[in-house]
């Protein structure tokens, strides 16, 4: 389950862009874009992500995921559209001369901390 491993990164980058001057820091949001080609089932992370939060400053905060759709275009045509099918051909021209420009992402968004 590289969930795990996931999770385990979000936490560190997250605890270590907490200010230090901040004095009991509490997190109450992550937020995370996740594309949908990038192998990650979302609710596998949360629960990663709950278990070992624990005990840390972002326990009890809550994972926001934003599942982004899987976009390519055709290099022959120039058409942009959103693959809904395993099926990687151009609906404009039919060419199978297409890159996927979004679907992989696995980004933080923001990082939410209590005042």
């Amino acid at each position: 389950m590289h969930e795990m491993g996931i999770a385990m990164q979000v936490v560190k980058i997250a605890a270590d862009s907490i200010p230090e001057h901040i004095q009991n820091p509490r997190v109450e949001q992550v937020n995370l874009k996740i594309g949908k080609l990038s192998s990650v089932v979302p609710d596998s992370l949360r629960f990663c992500f709950e278990v070992i939060t624990k005990g840390t400053p972002l326990e009890g905060a809550v994972l926001n995921i934003d599942v982004a759709p899987v976009v390519a275009r055709c290099r022959d045509c120039g058409m942009e559209w959103t693959i809904e099918d395993a099926v990687f051909r151009c609906k404009e021209c039919n060419s199978g001369s297409v890159e996927v420009i979004s679907g992989r992402e696995l980004d933080i968004i923001s990082i939410e901390i209590a005042d």
